[in-house]
């Protein structure tokens, strides 16, 4: 027997009045993979998740969580999951022990069994020393991972993670990448949505880029950076005069065409090999007698992906 998929979505719709908040969302991640998912504001993220963790249902399609099918058997996917929004669910007076022992027995853990998970979870994150304070005395981090404790009480499938390190400073993003780590390591599926695009580079093995409701490229990340093109060398030169004995320079150097864009003071071109061709070019700029300001070996990023995928017309 195969291993279902740890998350699978086919052909979901979903509408809002006379505008699709889906339009054939398909997903698939295996168990103890970070998967994730980007958009801009209204591209169907948050309608796609509120599906997949059943509150929410779809006009359309197929969604299974281990699977169980999230329209016929909310109960089992519900014992599933994990679910971590963009808001604390930790209560501020509560200690960080006594938060996750009410959640525990909230989620039907005997007395014994809930202290003795509180316990595990406490130290797993290294909250333990801070287990007595109350939540309020937290740092951001702290908060974030004790979110992420109360989300893993029951040992989910799958974790679903919305924007979790909003408003976090670098020390406490990093404490919170190192917990998600852990737990995919551990086999638990993550879906994580997020902004902040070099967070997606560094966690998500696989990323779907959503467009309008519709899954419009999905890759790693280097395959998806890849696709929007390779290196490229940019010049900037001291002399705006210059610009086009620059770009004469750089197409001697490494034989393509290269682009001046005098508005922003850069003449680019493609560097198929990229740190030869900014030795080329460097040395080509020197024989030609002009000063440059700055050389850039530029490789595309997350940030080029997503406004190249997701640019709407005006």
């Amino acid at each position: 027997m195969t291993t279902p998929s740890a998350i699978r979505a086919t052909g979901l719709r979903k509408q809002y009045g006379g505008t699709a908040a889906l339009d054939g969302f398909d997903l698939t991640v295996p168990p103890g993979a970070i998967h994730g998912l980007l958009g801009p504001n209204g591209a169907g993220k948050s309608t796609a998740v509120g599906i997949l963790t059943t509150l929410r249902r779809a006009d359309a399609g197929e969604a299974s969580i281990a699977g169980f099918d999230v329209r016929r058997q909310g109960a089992e996917v519900r014992r599933r999951i994990g679910l971590v929004g963009q808001a604390h669910a930790v209560d501020e007076i509560l200690g960080g022990r006594q938060n996750l022992v009410m959640f525990a027995r909230l989620a039907g853990l005997a007395p014994a069994a809930a202290r003795a998970r509180a316990d595990e979870l406490l130290e797993r994150f290294g909250l333990l020393e801070a287990a007595g304070k109350p939540a309020s005395q937290y740092s951001g981090g702290m908060r974030r991972r004790l979110d992420i404790a109360i989300a893993l009480l029951l040992s989910p499938a799958v974790l679903f993670l919305d924007e979790p390190t909003t408003g976090l400073d670098p020390r406490g993003r990093a404490e919170v990448w190192d917990a998600v780590r852990e737990i995919a390591d551990r086999g638990t599926a993550v879906l994580l949505t997020t902004q902040y695009l070099d967070e997606a580079d560094r966690m998500a093995a696989r990323i779907s880029v959503l467009r309008r409701g519709t899954v419009v490229a999905e890759g790693t990340p280097g395959e998806l950076k890849r696709s929007i093109g390779g290196d490229r060398v940019e010049v900037t030169p001291s002399d705006p005069a210059m610009f086009d004995a620059a770009a004469a320079a750089v197409r001697t150097a490494i034989g393509a065409e290269a682009t001046v864009d005098r508005e922003l003071g850069v003449v680019t071109a493609p560097a198929l090999d990229g740190p030869a061709a900014t030795i080329a070019v460097l040395r080509a700029l020197d024989e030609a007698g002009i000063e440059i300001a700055d050389l850039e070996l530029r490789r595309p990023t997350l940030d080029d992906v997503f406004l190249t995928l997701t640019k709407e017309a005006a």
